[in-house]
């Protein structure tokens, strides 16, 4: 596989667009902010914006529930908007990926007003419709992630729909080719303006288990991870047959030759399976999708051995496919706050950054990241995220890593003129990218720094990786290609550590990529708390 496709290495910067900036004072972002601060996106040095969704919704889910896969919602502006957007970022030399919420959609959408109305319409079939049993109950007992039972009562039909998510987003049936069509077709149509890639939400729940048959039960001790509450009753069952069915497989051909009729287009699957390292490995080659990425290194676990554990087994699994790898998102707690046990300093946030973009893959940064930005603590009276909502307050939902960009240090941050849909923090605002650009030692800087050094070796864009054996908390890689060999040592700790150079490495130091850097002394890295040393091998 050759590395000279955009994609193979890329850094790809996530806009949650509603938080990012607001340019008509209605408290939500929108396009036109996104195009605003386009310089400001190039500035850090990524290679690709992924646009969270901007379409038609009645905003039940913030867009992830479409009622019109062709429309921008007037809440974000126009088509024209994001025409002008895709013309702006291209001119910028920036890749423009959107998001594509296909297993599901919202319950206002024209199909399924149809698809509701009787059995025999010519939508009757498109979504996953069941009878009752014969005591009224659902025909499964398949769990909603947001909450209770995956299904809700229809009485025009007198049948239950399926929603994996929210009651109103009712699950698409895949099973009819029908629908497969409609939905290739709504994928061309931004192809056709040019956008450059497409993130895949939840891409193994396209097809269901067509007998329906009922997941089996899940030991408590085994309820833990994958990106929801432990408290929440989606975690008591394995989910083998509500997703991730081996149909998908066949979708997912279908889509990449869609995708290979436009030059150099790339699809990333967000994907979360019982086993999602295997799933990525089975989505992703030459004739699937381009990228897969999972919630694996997106859970509270932060440690050298299993961020190791993480990339060997998919290394291992995917030898010939390519992975992307994220630490923060718009569904988990901020990386920062997630894996800093309070420690939200500089030298951390930094090395986070290094982190990701230190693996073999792509990679995607979250808004606010090169800020170092920490998970904000919304009150329960200004909660707007459903999921929160319901599970308050063991778990509190993911408004707190979604409030609105801190633009500047002003009341309500440069985000808008008026009040935000989420209330912005003191400590964003503190740490606002007014406040870091004059500083050559901020957060902002030092990543800009950084991805503009990454740039320029092309072992940590597309090279192999092999990880050394070190003891906690070192996690010691090694990048390479036939004309380069880097050596990255992370101390994941708050505390300084030194670790031997394994027999027989020769080592060189590098020119300096910005991150607060451990040292070489003989044969031995000194490394500070949350420092990285890179090196030349051989």
């Amino acid at each position: 596989m050759t590395t000279t496709n955009w994609w193979r290495g890329a850094v790809i910067y996530q806009i949650y667009p509603r938080s990012f900036l607001d340019t008509n004072g209605d408290g939500v972002g929108d396009l036109p902010g996104i195009v605003r601060k386009l310089d400001y996106i190039a500035s850090l040095g990524v290679d690709a914006i992924w646009i969270s969704p901007f379409f038609k919704s009645p905003m039940a889910d913030f867009g992830y529930d479409i009622a019109d896969y062709r429309d921008v919602d007037p809440l974000f502006g126009t088509v024209d908007d994001f025409d002008r957007l895709l013309a702006k970022a291209h001119s910028l030399g920036i890749k423009v990926m959107i998001d594509q919420v296909l297993s599901h959609c919202s319950a206002e959408h024209p199909w399924f007003k149809e698809s509701r109305e009787s059995r025999d319409n010519a939508k009757a079939d498109w979504y996953v419709w069941a009878d009752p049993k014969e005591d009224g109950t659902p025909p499964n007992n398949w769990m909603s992630l947001f909450g209770g039972v995956a299904w809700r009562w229809e009485p025009r039909r007198e049948q239950y729909y399926l929603h994996n998510f929210l009651a109103s987003q009712p699950d698409l049936n895949f099973h009819n080719p029908a629908v497969r069509q409609a939905t290739l077709d709504n994928v061309k149509f931004w192809l056709d303006k040019g956008v450059d890639g497409l993130r895949l939400d939840a891409i193994n729940f396209c097809f269901h288990d067509a007998q329906l048959r009922d997941n089996p039960p899940k030991p408590k001790e085994m309820r833990v991870g994958r990106g929801f509450s432990p408290d929440n009753p989606y975690a008591y069952q394995y989910h083998y047959y509500n997703n991730t069915q081996p149909e998908n497989l066949g979708f997912l051909e279908d889509l990449r030759r869609l995708l290979d009729r436009y030059p150099d287009a790339a699809a990333l699957g967000e994907i979360s399976s019982e086993d999602s390292l295997a799933t990525t490995a089975e989505y992703v080659g030459d004739q699937r999708l381009h990228m897969g990425y999972s919630f694996e290194l997106l859970t509270d676990d932060f440690s050298a051995t299993y961020i190791r554990g993480t990339v060997e087994k998919l290394e291992a699994a995917m030898t010939h496919g390519w992975p992307c790898w994220a630490v923060s998102n718009h569904d988990v707690q901020r990386a920062v706050t997630r894996w800093g046990n309070g420690d939200t300093a500089h030298d951390f946030a930094s090395q986070l950054v290094a982190l990701v973009c230190s693996l073999r893959g792509s990679v995607c940064l979250y808004q606010g990241e090169e800020l170092g930005l920490p998970e904000a603590d919304v009150p329960f009276e200004a909660l707007q995220d459903p999921y929160g909502k319901v599970f308050w307050p063991k778990f509190k939902g993911r408004d707190g890593c979604r409030t609105p960009m801190p633009w500047s240090g002003e009341d309500t941050a440069g985000f808008s003129d008026g009040p935000s849909w989420l209330p912005i923090p003191d400590a964003h605002r503190a740490i606002s990218v007014a406040a870091q650009e004059p500083d050559p030692h901020s957060v902002l800087n030092v990543v800009r720094s950084f991805l503009a050094w990454r740039k320029r070796h092309p072992a940590l864009q597309h090279g192999r990786i092999v990880f050394f054996d070190a003891p906690e908390p070192v996690l010691a890689l090694r990048r390479d290609t036939e004309d380069e060999s880097l050596l990255a040592v992370f101390n994941l700790s708050a505390q300084a550590v030194e670790w031997a150079l394994p027999e027989g490495l020769i080592v060189q130091t590098l020119e300096d990529h910005g991150l607060f850097s451990g040292v070489l002394v003989d044969r031995s890295v000194h490394l500070p708390a949350r420092s990285v040393l890179y090196a030349r091998i051989g």
